[in-house]
């Protein structure tokens, strides 16, 4: 298959049976970093994007979908706990956009973000402003090129919100260890007791959903209230899970009013309206489909650093 004025083409596999091709216009950076490969492209149809190993990160046209639906549930969650999000840790998110959205809490004093390769990081800093809007400069963050278990073993309990912005689980990848019950019991350990933690969870199409359930299940472990939802994004061509957790339960069916009046009252309206998030988009992704909720209460896997995540 050939398209004029297309010279290249990133085919990603979901299975060994399936996956989706983007048309690439220009390479924007590569690097062979002592963790994994990295490309920072122009697409034909989705502008610039984040790839990592060979799959894709983030998108300019649909990364607020992710990166959305990755912050402001947790915030959530402590606000309506009773509590003040004011200290905020990120793991990964080397594009910038996690802290972007963090950064629209007023309550928010304070934002590390942890990332393992700091040459992705000085990457997206120079080619993907787009995405970060140079959240990264400002005075509340500090940026840590480390492992995020080495950072953890030596950070106090003094987190409201850790929110694990991570690349895929892959055997070759330098996060696998980083969706296990291990990982996961240091992150309850740092968390307020009020505190909320999200993790990006793995995909939930109905042919590939056994890493999100296993997650889940590990997660439910360690954590006394764990709520799975998703989204579906384009970039990653399938839906997305994410898994909400805390100590507190977690409302699963939240009142979109009081949600909007809480997102009137806290963020910042400087930095610009949501375009995804909301009470009504709230409700509507806690409410988990029939078949992932009896999988995941099927599930019998529990993900150790003796049995982590694989690809099957």
């Amino acid at each position: 298959m050939y398209t004029p004025g297309i010279p290249l083409w990133i085919q990603e596999y979901s299975t060994p049976w399936d996956g989706s091709v983007r048309g690439i216009t220009r390479i924007l950076a590569y690097r062979r970093t002592p963790f994994q490969e990295m490309l920072i492209v122009e697409t034909g149809a989705y502008g610039k994007g984040l790839v990592l190993d060979g799959r894709w990160q983030s998108t300019t046209a649909d990364e607020f979908l992710y990166h959305e639906a990755l912050v402001h549930p947790a915030l959530l969650q402590v606000v309506q706990g009773g509590g003040i999000p004011k200290r905020i840790l990120v793991l990964g998110g080397a594009e910038g956009a996690t802290v972007r959205e963090v950064l629209r809490w007023r309550s928010v004093e304070q934002v590390v973000m942890v990332d393992i390769d700091g040459e992705v990081v000085e990457a997206c800093r120079e080619h993907l402003p787009e995405m970060h809007q140079g959240a990264l400069e400002d005075a509340r963050v500090q940026v840590v090129i480390a492992d995020a278990l080495e950072f953890l073993h030596h950070t106090g309990p003094i987190w409201d919100v850790i929110l694990s912005d991570l690349s895929d689980p892959i055997e070759s990848g330098p996060a696998y260890r980083l969706f296990t019950q291990e990982f996961f019991r240091q992150i309850r350990s740092k968390l307020q007791p009020d505190g909320a933690f999200v993790v990006q969870a793995g995909p939930v199409g109905p042919v590939e959903f056994r890493q999100h359930t296993r997650i889940i299940h590990t997660l439910q472990t360690v954590f006394a209230a764990v709520q799975s939802y998703a989204i579906y994004t384009p970039t990653y061509g399938g839906p997305l899970g994410f898994a909400l957790c805390a100590h507190q339960p977690i409302p699963s069916r939240p009142d979109p009013d009081s949600i909007d009046l809480v997102l009137r009252q806290q963020l910042d309206p400087s930095r610009g309206a949501l375009r995804f998030i909301d009470g009504t988009t709230l409700l509507g992704l806690y409410q988990v489909p029939a078949h992932l909720r009896r999988a995941i209460a099927e599930e019998t896997t529990v993900y150790t650093l003796d049995n982590p995540p694989h690809i099957e």
